[in-house]
């Protein structure tokens, strides 16, 4: 009997099935350090103590994009271990603040399955929900993943693809998100003096910062997400595949445009939802990542006065400043756009 995991194909997945996926995860102070080494998040709530608990938390929360990238390790080993490239995101809550201390562990549930036309890989659709140690859903979102068959010869599979929002509505938004105590945000402390009101539709924020990436640092972002795709870690196969080296984590780049994001949105503190989101192109070590947004969208939530929501659309590109705005064009998109990611991010009114 073989002892090891050889990680799901494409025909090892039916719609229905109900996934557990180890290994449950207690998130340190340790993680948020490393987080912030990586990535450089600036947002005052995230980072003081003192400021969170002037506004109405308890003590400052885990980064919701860290948050994201455990609950979405956990999956790897058991969905994404044969990918060939993780496609695209949808539905996205964030449903309960993080703090340190707190256990995180995720299921995922299976709800589309549709071979591709080569014969040779197929896509699959998950719902992945990640819960407390009390049980409580902390987050709650649906990706899809191309992954490689076992066998080409196997039975084609009943295509099912979901039916999938376009946005998360603004009545599902602010659930992670205590009430503002509007008195004790400090907009000095912050790093801007723009909230809601001072943001329109149609409004394009060149966040300007680039960063580069280094081959060690997308390695740990890696393996601290507990993340076990090949693509990622295995230079050994990799150099023998299709670009000849590991490929950057999608996450990595979303951590990335979203710390970058601070000039500019330096009070939009909170991801409420991700819509939606593409990873448009690869991105390797070496490369320097700039990104830019736009605001789609500005909506009210529903029995919120403290909060609004902030409906941004960043872009996030590879050695391409973004003050041209490379975005979607004609034909697909601009040249040096690796990232199109579709979010609600909550900003004190």
């Amino acid at each position: 009997m073989n002892k090891t995991n050889p990680g799901r194909f494409f025909e090892d997945f039916a719609v229905g099935d109900t996934i557990v996926h180890a290994t449950p995860r207690t998130v340190t102070s340790g993680d948020v350090s490393l987080y912030t080494a990586l990535y450089g998040s600036r947002f005052a709530v995230q980072s003081s103590d003192a400021f969170a608990q002037a506004i109405g938390y308890d003590r400052a929360p885990v980064d919701d994009m860290l948050v994201f990238h455990i609950v979405f390790g956990k999956t790897v080993p058991d969905i994404s271990l044969n990918a060939v490239a993780n496609l695209g995101y949808a539905e996205c809550r964030f449903l309960k603040p993080v703090f340190v201390g707190d256990t995180l562990a995720t299921t995922s549930d299976v709800i589309g399955v549709k071979e591709n036309s080569n014969g040779k890989t197929g896509v699959v659709y998950v719902r992945s929900t990640g819960r407390n140690q009390a049980g409580d859903v902390v987050l709650d979102y649906v990706r899809w993943v191309m992954v490689r068959k076992r066998d080409e010869a196997s039975p084609t599979p009943e295509p099912v693809v979901p039916t999938l929002a376009s946005k998360v509505g603004a009545d599902g938004l602010g659930q992670a998100c205590p009430a503002i105590l509007a008195s004790g945000w400090n907009y000095d402390l912050s790093g801007s003096p723009h909230r809601f009101s001072d943001y329109a539709p149609g409004e394009r924020i060149d966040h300007v910062d680039g960063m580069t990436v280094e081959e060690a640092e997308h390695m740990i972002a890696t393996r601290l997400f507990q993340n076990t795709a090949k693509v990622h870690f295995n230079q050994f196969t990799e150099g023998q595949g299709r670009f000849g080296r590991r490929l950057i984590y999608g996450g990595h780049v979303i951590s990335l445009a979203r710390a970058l994001s601070f000039n500019g949105l330096g009070n939009a503190f909170h991801l409420l939802a991700i819509n939606g989101g593409r990873h448009v192109a690869p991105l390797f070590a070496g490369g320097t990542v700039f990104a830019w947004s736009k605001i789609a969208e500005t909506a009210e939530i529903p029995g919120r006065e403290d909060i609004g929501a902030l409906r941004l659309v960043t872009y996030a590109t590879i050695d391409q400043p973004c003050a041209e705005f490379p975005g979607p064009a004609e034909k697909g998109f601009d040249d040096g756009v690796i990232l199109e990611l579709d979010y609600w991010a909550a900003i004190p009114r």
